[in-house]
C-alpha cells in the first residue's frame, strides 16, 4: 500500500503516533528490521571478500575496497536527493523499490565475469540502496511518537546489525566451502525474501504530507539545516563513526589471513559475528541517550572506539578480537545517538537533514575506507591502527565541545513541533 498525504491538521492528535509496547510499533519495527537486514547484508557481503579480490583478481588492498567503497560513495550522493523524492512519491514507495532493485543487482553481480563489470554493478547497487537509510529515519521521526524514536530507531539499526553480520557470515563462510559468488547469491536470495517481508508489513504513512520537486525549494531546505549550530557537528560525527568503523573492518581480514595467525577464511568471516553486539548497544544506548543526555552517551562511545582501536594494534589474538569487540559497540551505541539526535534537531526538514547526515556518514565509508588500505600496504595494521585512532579522537573531541549548544525541551505527549535553530535533544 503506498503512503497517503494528509494535511497538517490531520495529524493534530497525540494518539496517531506510534507508541512503544504497540502492535502498530511492532509491526513498524519488524519490517523496517528486514529491510535494514536486507540493505546492508546486500551493501557488506563483499567486506570480507576483500582478500579474495585481491588473489583473484591481483589487485592491491585499497582497489579490493574499491568494491564496497564505490558502492558508498555512490550511496552517499544519493541520499542527497532520495529524501527529496520521497518527499514528493511517499516513504514505503521509495523504500520498497530500493530493497527490492538492490536484491536484484547482488544477484547479478554474482554472475559478473571480471573486475571491471563487478565495479560497475557494485556501483549501481550504491544508487538503489540510497532509497531506503535516509527515508527510513524520516518515515520513523514523523510516525513516532518522539518517546519511542530512540528506542524505534535503535531497533531498526539492530537490523542494520544483524543484516550487515550475516552477510559478511554467509559469504566469509561460503568462500571456503564453495567459492565467493555462491555467498553472494546466497545473500541476494536472502534480500529479495526481506524485501517481500518489508513491502506486507510496513504500514503506509499517516503523517506525510507530499511535496512537489523543485530545486529552489530543495535548496531553501537545505539551508535551513545549516541554521542550526549542532546538525554540522553531528554530520562530522557520522564521517568518523562509519569511517572508524568501515576501516578496521575492512583491513582486519587481512591482518588474521597472514601470519603468525594464518586464520581461514571461515573463521575469520566468523568474526563478524562480534556485529550481534550491535542489536543489543544499538537500542540500549539509544534508550540511555534518551534518559541520561545525548552529549554525554556520545562522548563515551566515541572513548570507547578510540580504546577498541588501541586493542587491535597489540599481538595476541585476543586482545584484536576484545578490541574490535570494544570498537562495535562504541560505534553502534554512537549511530543509534547520533541519527536520533539528528531527526531531533532538523524540526520539519527531517527527510533533508537525515540525507546530509548518511551523505556524511557514507563518505566516511568511501574515503577513510580507501585510505585505509594506504596505510595498510605502507605501515601494516599499525598505520590502520593510527589512522583510526585519529578519527576517533576528533570524535571524542567534538561530542566534548557539544555541551555549548541549549537543550531542547524535555518531550512530551504531544507531536513532534518543529525545533529551533538553537535547539538540542
Amino acid at each position: 500500500m503506498a503512503d497517503v498525504p494528509v494535511t497538517r491538521s490531520d495529524t493534530s492528535e497525540p494518539s496517531d503516533y506510534i507508541v512503544r509496547g504497540t502492535p502498530a510499533f511492532r509491526r513498524v519495527n519488524l519490517a523496517l528490521f528486514a529491510a535494514g537486514f536486507a540493505t546492508f547484508g546486500l551493501l557488506y557481503c563483499v567486506q570480507p571478500l576483500l582478500p579474495e579480490f585481491t588473489r583473484d583478481y591481483g589487485v592491491s588492498e585499497a582497489v579490493s575496497a574499491l568494491s564496497l567503497s564505490l558502492t558508498t560513495f555512490v550511496l552517499a550522493f544519493g541520499m542527497l536527493f532520495v529524501g527529496a523524492l520521497s518527499d514528493a512519491w511517499g516513504r514505503k514507495s521509495i523504500m520498497v523499490v530500493s530493497t527490492l532493485a538492490s536484491a536484484l543487482l547482488v544477484l547479478a553481480s554474482a554472475l559478473m565475469p571480471d573486475w571491471t563489470t563487478l565495479l560497475v554493478v557494485r556501483t549501481l547497487l550504491g544508487l538503489t540502496l540510497s532509497g531506503l537509510p535516509a527515508v527510513a529515519m524520516t518515515y520513523l521521526a514523523e510516525e513516532m511518537d518522539v518517546g519511542s524514536i530512540g528506542l524505534g530507531m535503535g531497533l531498526y539499526i539492530s537490523g542494520n546489525a544483524i543484516g550487515g553480520l550475516t552477510g559478511r557470515l554467509i559469504t566469509g563462510v561460503l568462500t571456503d566451502f564453495a567459492n565467493w559468488r555462491v555467498g553472494v547469491l546466497v545473500v541476494a536470495v536472502v534480500g529479495l525474501a526481506c524485501a517481500w517481508m518489508f513491502w506486507r508489513l510496513l504500514p503506509p504513512s499517516r503523517h506525510f504530507v507530499a511535496q512537489p520537486l523543485n530545486r529552489r525549494a530543495l535548496a531553501g531546505r537545505f539551508g535551513v539545516i545549516f541554521h542550526d549550530r549542532g546538525l554540522p557537528w553531528l554530520f562530522a560525527e557520522g564521517f568518523l563513526l562509519l569511517g572508524a568503523f568501515v576501516t578496521v573492518y575492512n583491513y582486519i581480514g587481512y591482518r588474521l589471513l597472514a601470519p603468525p595467525y594464518n586464520l581461514s577464511q571461515a573463521v575469520v568471516g566468523a568474526i563478524f559475528i562480534i556485529y550481534l553486539i550491535g542489536t543489543f548497544s544499538s537500542p540500549w544506548v539509544g534508550h540511555l541517550a534518551g534518559k541520561l543526555g545525548r552529549r554525554k552517551v556520545l562522548w563515551t562511545m566515541m572513548a570507547l572506539m578510540l580504546i577498541g582501536t588501541a586493542l587491535t594494534i597489540l599481538s595476541p589474538l585476543w586482545a584484536i578480537v576484545l578490541g574490535v569487540i570494544v570498537l562495535t559497540f562504541g560505534f553502534f551505541g554512537g549511530h543509534s545517538t547520533v541519527s536520533s539526535w539528528v531527526g531531533r534537531r532538523a524540526g520539519e526538514a527531517k527527510a533533508h537533514a537525515s540525507s546530509l547526515y548518511l551523505f556524511c556518514y557514507y563518505m566516511g565509508s568511501s574515503i577513510a575506507g580507501a585510505l585505509g588500505g594506504v596505510f595498510y600496504a605502507s605501515h601494516g595494521w599499525n598505520g590502520v591502527g593510527v589512522f583510526v585512532g585519529a578519527m576517533a579522537l576528533v570524535g571524542l573531541a567534538i561530542a566534548l565541545g557539544l555541551y555549548r549548544l541549549r537543550p531542547l525541551p524535555q518531550n512530551t505527549a504531544t507531536p513532534p513541533t518543529p525545533m529551533s535553530s538553537g535547539a538540542m535533544g
